[in-house]
């Protein structure tokens, strides 16, 4: 297992959350931060499932952020105990969604729909309308390249961003303004996150 920082003290806890409540963000990084190794913890009783363990810290990851955005001390005696239903949720999601289509999340799987209506692939959202992606590579290749592609090009808070914006590996699909709220940055920034993890992914499959 990589190493993690130190969990905080029940204390510096405590601390870290009135200041959150407060209303300072780095003291959301810092709860996140210190709580790194909980993920890897029970992220690692779902490593027999086949699952690559980067996907499962990132996805486990997920469910922290939210538990950190969500707590509340008046109704949970200690953020660990929840946090950790919260990222075995997560993760849970992950693989249940996994069980449900018996394969990878491919570039042509239905990831939402567009302001007409209609349904919309990954890969409308990082083809050109000139280049036919699909017919230079097969489908298994795509499906690869975009996975290596993901944790090659794209910072940590890009992949985040984008796991989150359409749904990737089983989570829950948001909006930017709900992205916003979870990573305590404003709704603008998201929107810029996002087009740059995108155009990142164009340039790793040769789109301008």
């Amino acid at each position: 297992m990589k190493a993690f920082p130190k969990p905080l003290t029940p204390e510096e806890e405590k601390e870290y959350l009135q200041k959150y409540r407060d209303g300072d963000q780095e003291a959301k990084k810092i709860l996140i931060e210190r709580n790194l190794r909980l993920v890897a913890h029970v992220a690692r009783k779902y490593q027999g499932c086949e699952e690559d363990p980067d996907d499962l810290i990132s996805i486990g990851t997920i469910g922290l952020i939210k538990a950190v955005t969500t707590f509340d001390s008046t109704k949970n005696s200690r953020l660990g105990t929840y946090a950790a239903k919260c990222i075995d949720n997560e993760l849970l999601m992950l693989l249940r969604s996994r069980r449900k289509i018996s394969r990878e999340v491919s570039l042509y799987d239905p990831i939402g729909t567009d302001k007409e209506g209609n349904e919309i692939s990954l890969l409308d959202i990082i083809e050109g309308e000139a280049v036919d992606v699909a017919g230079q590579m097969d489908l298994k290749t795509d499906t690869e390249r975009l996975k290596s592609l993901l944790f090659q090009v794209l910072t940590e808070r890009e992949r985040q961003v984008l796991i989150l914006r359409y749904g990737i590996g089983g989570a829950r699909e948001m909006t930017q303004r709900e992205i916003a709220s979870v990573c305590g940055i404003s709704r603008s920034y998201v929107s810029r996150i996002e087009k740059g993890a995108l155009k990142k992914l164009r340039a790793g499959f040769g789109l301008t």
